[in-house]
């Protein structure tokens, strides 16, 4: 099988421990593309993985301004422009009684923003995968950790990074097709 026919290496792991271990010491070795796969959250994983702040915060914020904005505006439009009303000398364009409805148009548009950029950032919906090659990963959802070092990591060469993987002492190393 060829270098491109493959999408990485993986190694079976029995503990959270060894998993986070193995995280770590393949950071040290300067391994960059790389991901784990547990039946629970480990908390250490994230910082092993070299996982960095997302943008997330941002693109929510990004939404909410937007949906104040489309709040304040529908309710100038309507209350001057499609349906201006008069009522005891009040001026057409009341910003106190503005407030209440932006902020709920600001939540809306804030959830709608989170909720497609998170899917986008992830990379979802994703039905297949090709660590779903591997036979043993079905274990990955009851009590096994896997860690997978891809093929496109600059480092990648297959026979060292297998030798690599082994040397962590895990269950098993496997190598992910395409």
């Amino acid at each position: 099988m060829a270098d491109h026919d493959i999408y990485g290496v993986m190694a079976e792991f029995d503990s959270p421990t060894a998993l986070v271990r193995g995280a770590n010491r393949a950071r040290e070795a300067g391994y960059l593309k790389m991901d784990a796969y547990s039946p629970f959250p480990i908390e250490e994983l994230r910082e092993a993985l070299g996982f960095r702040q997302t943008k997330l915060p941002m693109i929510v914020a990004g939404g909410a301004l937007l949906g104040a904005l489309a709040g304040w505006g529908l309710q100038v439009w309507v209350s001057s422009i499609a349906y201006p009303l008069n009522v005891g000398g009040r001026p057409l364009i009341s910003w106190p009684s503005f407030v209440p409805p932006m902020f709920e148009t600001a939540v809306l548009f804030a959830a709608f923003a989170a909720v497609g950029g998170m899917l986008a950032l992830n990379g979802l919906p994703m039905p297949y995968h090709p660590v779903f090659n591997v036979p043993r990963f079905v274990m990955a959802s009851r009590d096994r950790f896997f860690l997978c070092i891809e093929a496109r990591d600059p480092r990648f060469d297959r026979a060292a990074t297998r030798t690599f993987l082994e040397s962590l002492e895990p269950r098993e190393v496997s190598d992910v097709e395409r």
